[in-house]
């Protein structure tokens, strides 16, 4: 049985096959939140090289630093930052074969509909980013509370903590 420790820090990395919506959303809700203690990076398994306007737009909104945000490759983080977490966010980048991340992160799923494939006019769009937002807002809270309040706990605990969060 392996412990995990409370460590003085967390990197997490959010992944999803574009990474212009959902993982970026992800990324900097918990870098907002993590207040130094728990630092967020996104990336895709096929990035499309810019970030959603919508996923700008909303962000803005919610007073988040965009100055760090960028749609970029998994490939970037095989290395550096060792990842304690690794969290896809989307169905595809879920069935995909991911790299070997050193350092045996902990994997959840938390699958999410792609609020950039809504049809309709821009309300409606936006819309579905801003649905987007409360789902993983939420579900991050929840990592936070969940890491926060265990200072020891077993890798399996924590896994199952994690991906049962809803």
């Amino acid at each position: 049985r392996y412990f995990w420790f409370m460590k003085e820090n967390y990197n997490f990395l959010f992944l999803c096959t574009g990474n212009s919506c959902r993982s970026i959303i992800a990324e900097s809700i918990l870098n907002k939140i993590g207040k130094g203690k728990f630092f967020a990076y996104s990336a895709g398994s096929s990035p499309i090289g810019y970030i959603n306007p919508l996923t700008i737009k909303l962000l803005m909104s919610k007073g988040h630093d965009l100055s760090t945000l960028s749609s970029k490759s998994w490939d970037q983080y095989r290395s550096e930052p060792s990842m304690d977490f690794i969290i896809t966010v989307c169905d595809n980048a879920a069935g995909e074969v991911c790299p070997i991340w050193p350092g045996k992160p902990l994997n959840a799923h938390w699958g999410l509909a792609d609020p950039a494939s809504v049809d309709g006019d821009e309300d409606m769009r936006y819309q579905a980013f801003l649905d987007t937002y409360a789902i993983l807002e939420k579900k991050i809270k929840q990592l936070v509370d969940t890491l926060n309040s265990n200072s020891t706990a077993t890798r399996e605990f924590l896994l199952d903590a994690i991906s049962v969060i809803n």
